[in-house]
C-alpha cells in the first residue's frame, strides 16, 4: 500500500514541496517502524480507550484531518483576515500529528499494538517532530506535531495548532471519557 493510498488527503495540500515532505515523513516512519501500512488499518488508534475499541488508527487519523480542514475553512470563512489560517499547514500538521506513533508502538505476540520501549522513552509528539525535521518539514508544521497532545499545554499554540489539537481531542475524548446515561 502506497502513502498516497494510505493518505488520499495529501492531495489537499496545495504546496507541492510541503506535500512531498509530508509524504516523505510517512515513508520514513514506515521504514523505521515494525508496523506496516496494513497494520495501521486494523490496530486501534489509541492504547488509552480500552481493549474493546474497534476504531482503527487510520480511521481516527483521517477523521482528524477532515475535521481540522473543515474547521479551518469555517474559521477562514467567518474570521477572514482577523484570524489568518494557513490551510496547507493545518492539513499537513493533521496528517503528521501522530506519525511518531509508528515508532512508539510495537506489536505483541498476538499482533496487538502495545507501547514499545522506544515509546516509553519518547512519546509520539517528540518522535514525530524528529521524523518530520529529518524530511525538511517546516517549523510551523513541526510545531503542530509537538503541540497537538498534552505536551502542547505547556506552550503557546499557533491558530493552526489549536485547530489540529481540538480536532484530535474531539475525535478521541468521547471514546475515552464519554458520559453515558442509561434509562
Amino acid at each position: 500500500m502506497s502513502i498516497k493510498e494510505l493518505w488520499p488527503e495529501l492531495d489537499w495540500i496545495e504546496d507541492d514541496d510541503l506535500r512531498e515532505k509530508t509524504t516523505k515523513t510517512w515513508e520514513l516512519a514506515l521504514e523505521k517502524s515494525v508496523l506496516s501500512a496494513e497494520d495501521l488499518q486494523r490496530i486501534p488508534f489509541t492504547l488509552l480507550a480500552g481493549p474493546d475499541l474497534q476504531v482503527s488508527f487510520m480511521t481516527h487519523k483521517r477523521a482528524v484531518v477532515h475535521v481540522a480542514k473543515e474547521s479551518a475553512l469555517k474559521m477562514i470563512d467567518f474570521f477572514k483576515d482577523d484570524l489568518p489560517v494557513n490551510l496547507d499547514v493545518v492539513i499537513a500538521g493533521a496528517i503528521l500529528a501522530d506519525v511518531g506513533k509508528l515508532l512508539e508502538y510495537e506489536l505483541d505476540e498476538n499482533g496487538n499494538s502495545i507501547q514499545g520501549a522506544y515509546g516509553k522513552y519518547l512519546r509520539h509528539p517528540f518522535s514525530g517532530v524528529s521524523l518530520a525535521e529529518a524530511c525538511g518539514v517546516p517549523a510551523e508544521v513541526c510545531h503542530i506535531i509537538a503541540a497537538h497532545a498534552a505536551e502542547g499545554n505547556l506552550i503557546k499554540r499557533t491558530t493552526e495548532a489549536y485547530i489540529v489539537h481540538h480536532a484530535d481531542f474531539m475525535t478521541f475524548l468521547p471514546f475515552k471519557n464519554r458520559l453515558e446515561i442509561s434509562g
